[in-house]
C-alpha cells in the first residue's frame, strides 16, 4: 500500500467529513475528487461509500447521551418510542427504493455530468425554498409527528441521485414541511445513521469480490479522517443554521455545478 494511495484516502476522507452533513452533496464531491485524483472504478466507489460510516460515527458520538437515553427508556417512554418510530418511517422510503435501484444507480449515475446538473438544480431549489419562507410549526425533533417524519423520508429518496445531497434533501424537505431549521438539521443527522449504515453494508457486501485485505489500511485512513472532520463540521453547522439561512450553500452549488460542467466539457473528466 503506497503512501500516495494513503494520502488520497485521507483527502477523500476529509472531503466526506466536510460535506456529508451540509447541503452540498458528499457523494457528488467524492465522485469529482476521485476523478481529479485518478481514483476511480468499483473499488473506489465502494471506498467512497464505506467512509460515510466514519461521518456517521461522528453523529453517534456527539449525540451518544441522547441515543443511550432513548435506548434505556424505550420501554417506559412514549417520547422515545415515537423517536424510534420517526427514524423507521424516515428510513423506509429510501430503503425500499434504494434496495431496488442500488445497482443501476451505482452503474449509471456516478458520473461528473449528473453530479454537476444535480448541484445546479439543487442550488436553484434551495433559493426557491428560502424565498417561500415556509411556516415553522415544529421547533424541535421531540415535537416531530410521525407523518412529517415519513414526509422527510420521501424527500430523502431524491438523494439517491448523486449530487442532490442527502443532507440537503432531508433538511430542506423538513423545512418545507414546517420544521425549524434546527429541528430539520438535527433530524437529518439522526436519520443519517440507519440510512447510511444500511447503504454502506449493502454496498460492501455486494462489492466484496472487488476488495482484499490489502485495502484495509486505505479504508481505515479514510474512515478515521472522515470521522474527525465530521465532528468539527457537525458542531459548526448546528451553530450556523441557528442564525443563518441556506442561501450561501445554494450559490455554492450553482457555481460549483457550472464550473464542473465547464471542466468536464473541456475534457477534464
Amino acid at each position: 500500500m503506497g503512501l500516495i494511495l494513503l494520502l488520497q484516502a485521507a483527502l477523500l476522507g476529509l472531503v466526506e467529513g466536510i460535506t456529508e452533513f451540509i447541503p452540498v452533496s458528499s457523494t457528488g464531491h467524492l465522485i469529482v475528487a476521485g476523478e481529479l485524483l485518478g481514483f476511480t472504478g468499483e473499488r473506489a466507489k465502494t471506498f467512497e461509500i464505506f467512509i460515510q460510516l466514519g461521518a456517521i460515527l461522528a453523529v453517534v458520538w456527539l449525540y451518544r447521551d441522547r441515543f443511550l437515553s432513548i435506548l434505556r427508556s424505550l420501554r417506559t417512554s412514549a417520547k422515545s418510542r415515537v423517536f424510534v418510530l420517526n427514524l423507521a418511517l424516515g428510513f423506509l422510503p429510501a430503503a425500499v427504493i434504494g434496495l431496488w435501484a442500488h445497482r443501476w444507480i451505482k452503474a449509471h449515475l456516478f458520473t461528473v455530468p449528473t453530479v454537476a446538473g444535480a448541484l445546479v438544480v439543487g442550488g436553484i431549489a434551495i433559493l426557491f425554498i428560502e424565498r417561500t419562507r415556509p411556516v415553522q410549526r415544529v421547533a424541535t425533533v421531540d415535537e416531530l409527528p410521525p407523518r412529517l417524519a415519513f414526509g422527510v423520508g420521501v424527500a430523502q429518496v431524491l438523494a439517491l441521485f448523486p449530487g442532490v445531497s442527502r443532507a440537503g434533501a432531508t433538511i430542506l424537505g423538513g423545512y418545507l414541511l414546517g420544521l425549524s431549521r434546527t429541528a430539520a438539521t438535527e433530524f437529518s443527522f439522526f436519520l443519517a445513521v440507519p440510512v447510511m449504515v444500511a447503504a454502506t453494508l449493502l454496498d460492501v457486501v455486494s462489492s466484496r469480490s472487488h476488495l482484499s485485505a490489502a485495502d484495509i489500511p486505505m479504508f481505515t485512513v479514510g474512515f478515521v479522517v472522515s470521522f474527525l472532520s465530521a465532528l468539527v463540521v457537525i458542531r459548526a453547522f448546528i451553530g450556523f443554521v441557528a442564525k443563518r439561512d441556506f442561501t450561501p450553500f445554494a450559490w455554492y452549488r450553482i457555481v460549483a455545478g457550472v464550473a464542473l460542467l465547464v471542466w468536464w466539457k473541456a475534457g477534464g473528466g
